[in-house]
C-alpha cells in the first residue's frame, strides 16, 4: 500500500528509472551483450503510468529498429564519418515521422547514432543483438514501471482541487474589486485567470493518469468512489472558470450601478465559499443571491418590454447567479463525500 503522502511521483519515477537501468545491464552482462543502448531505451521508457510504458514500447521497438537499420546501411557504405552520423540521425527522424513511430524518435536516433561507434563488421549479427537489447530495455523499464511503486494519483487531485479553490477566490475577489469601482480588468487579474486554465488541464492529465492505472492495478471500492467524486468536482471547477472568464472580458464602463454594495458583498462571499473546503455558504450569502435573483428578473422584464438584448448589467447578475449554483453543487458533492466518509479517509491501493 502507497501512501501519496510518502511518495513523491518525482521522487518516484528516479527510483523506478534506476531499479530500470540497474536490471537491463545486469541482464545484459550476465548474457555477455552490450548493454549501452539497452541502458538508453530503458531510461526513455518510464513513463508517468504504466499503460503509457507498454504503449510507447511498442511503437519504440520498431522505432529502434529503424535507427540501427540506418547505422548499420550507412556504416558500411560509408564507414564512421560526419556524413554518417549526420545521414543516421536524419533518416531515423524522416522515417520514424513518416511511420507516426514519433514516441520511439527519439530513441531510434540515439540508437542508430551510438551503433555507429561499436560496429565495424558482422553487421547482420550486430542488428540482431541490438534488437534484442533493445527489447531488454523495453521489457524491463515497462516490468518495473508496472510492479514498482504504482502510482495513485487521487490525493494529489484532491490537494490540487483544494489548491484551485483558493486560486478562484481571490481571482474572483480581485474582479469583484474591479467591477464594484467600474474599472477595466487589470492584467494582472488576467493573468491569473489563465492561470487558473493551465492549471485544470495539468489536473485533468492526471485524472488521465489515474484511469490508465485501473487498467494494471486494482484499487478499491472506496478509493474509486473518492476519485469520481473529485472529478466531478473537476467538471464543475472548469465550469466556474468558464463564467469567471466572462466577468473578466465584461466590458465595466458599461454597468450602470456596479457601484452598489450588494455586487461587492456577493463578490467577497464568493470569496469565502471558495476558501471553505465545505463550500457551505451562509445566511447571508443566500440573502445576497436572492437580492441578485430578485435584480436579475427585474432587468429582463425591462428588457423584454423594450425588447433589447441582455445589457452588461443583467449579464454580470446571470454569471452570478450561475456561479452561485455551481458553488452549491460543490456543497452538496462534499455532503456525499461526508455520507460515505471520504474526505478524511486515506485512499490507497488495494493490496
Amino acid at each position: 500500500m502507497i501512501n501519496i503522502k510518502k511518495f513523491n511521483f518525482l521522487g518516484g519515477r528516479i527510483i523506478k528509472t534506476g531499479i530500470a537501468v540497474f536490471l537491463t545491464a545486469l541482464i545484459c552482462q550476465s548474457i555477455g551483450w552490450p548493454y549501452m543502448l539497452a541502458v538508453i531505451t530503458a531510461i526513455v521508457t518510464i513513463e508517468p503510468t504504466a499503460a503509457d510504458s507498454i504503449k510507447k514500447a511498442f511503437i519504440r521497438f520498431p522505432a529502434s529498429a529503424i535507427g540501427a537499420a540506418f547505422a548499420m546501411l550507412y556504416t558500411f557504405l560509408l564507414g564512421v564519418t560526419p556524413l554518417t552520423y549526420m545521414l543516421v540521425a536524419v533518416s531515423t527522424i524522416i522515417s520514424c515521422s513518416k511511420l507516426r513511430l514519433h514516441a520511439g524518435t527519439l530513441v531510434a536516433t540515439l540508437t542508430g547514432v551510438a551503433m555507429l561507434t561499436i560496429v565495424h563488421d558482422h553487421y547482420f549479427i550486430s542488428f540482431l543483438i541490438r534488437l534484442a537489447t533493445t527489447s531488454i530495455g523495453l521489457l524491463t523499464s515497462s516490468l518495473v514501471n508496472i510492479i514498482v511503486l504504482p502510482p495513485n494519483y487521487t490525493p494529489i487531485i484532491t490537494r490540487k482541487i483544494q489548491n484551485l479553490s483558493k486560486q478562484m477566490s481571490s481571482v474572483l475577489q480581485q474582479r469583484g474589486s474591479e467591477l464594484s469601482q467600474v474599472h477595466a480588468c487589470h492584467k494582472q487579474t488576467k493573468l491569473q485567470f489563465q492561470q487558473l486554465s493551465a492549471e485544470i488541464e495539468k489536473i485533468e492529465t492526471l485524472c488521465e493518469y489515474q484511469r490508465k492505472e485501473w487498467k494494471f492495478h486494482h484499487f478499491t471500492r472506496t478509493a474509486m468512489r473518492k476519485f469520481h467524486y473529485e472529478y466531478k468536482k473537476l467538471s464543475l471547477m472548469r465550469q466556474l472558470v468558464y463564467h469567471i472568464g466572462n466577468l473578466i472580458y465584461l466590458p465595466a464602463h458599461q454597468l450602470q450601478s456596479a457601484r452598489h454594495q450588494v455586487i461587492w458583498d456577493t463578490f467577497t462571499s464568493f470569496h469565502n465559499v471558495l476558501q471553505n473546503e465545505q463550500y457551505k455558504s451562509s445566511l447571508q450569502h443566500q440573502t445576497l443571491v436572492l437580492t441578485l435573483k430578485q435584480r436579475f428578473w427585474a432587468h429582463k422584464q425591462e428588457e423584454n418590454r423594450g425588447d433589447h438584448p441582455f445589457s452588461t448589467e443583467t449579464t454580470m447578475l446571470y454569471e452570478l447567479l450561475a456561479i452561485h449554483h455551481l458553488l452549491e453543487e460543490l456543497h452538496r458533492i462534499h455532503c456525499l463525500k461526508d455520507r460515505y466518509n471520504l474526505n478524511n479517509s486515506s485512499v490507497s491501493l488495494s493490496s
